[in-house]
């Protein structure tokens, strides 16, 4: 990741963290163009509904709007082996096919996930 993208990336989740709703709102970005927008509802094993708004750039990037711990974050789309897989500070949303999970890397390596078995409510 270049310079110039780390700062971005910096910039956006401070931005979203600030409780920003919509990264086209955080401030204009000229070469970061949403092509794609999309909100998805989840159910979660904890009872827990969460909306996560994914967005999809002219340059490949993809990001996820999800509340942590209350907060609105912005998480940025990083290597994964499968699925689609989001960090934001300490945190991972993961997501394969219909199911997601958060995890904070904070809790330790074997602690077990924030939210688990979040599975797509279908409209």
């Amino acid at each position: 990741m270049s310079m110039r993208q780390y700062a971005l990336t910096g910039v956006l989740t401070i931005a979203a963290v600030s409780g920003a709703a919509r990264a086209a709102d955080l401030m204009p970005l000229p070469d970061i163009r949403t092509t794609h927008r999309v909100t998805q509802k989840y159910t979660c094993a904890t009872g827990r509904i969460l909306n996560v708004t994914y967005l999809n750039t002219t340059n490949g990037q993809s990001f996820a709007i999800l509340p942590v711990k209350g907060k609105q974050m912005l998480f940025v789309n990083v290597l994964s082996g499968s699925g689609a897989k989001y960090q934001a500070a300490s945190y991972t949303w993961w997501t394969k096919g219909p199911q997601a999970t958060l995890y904070d890397a904070m809790l330790g390596e074997n602690a077990p996930p924030m939210l688990s078995d979040c599975v797509t409510i279908v409209r």
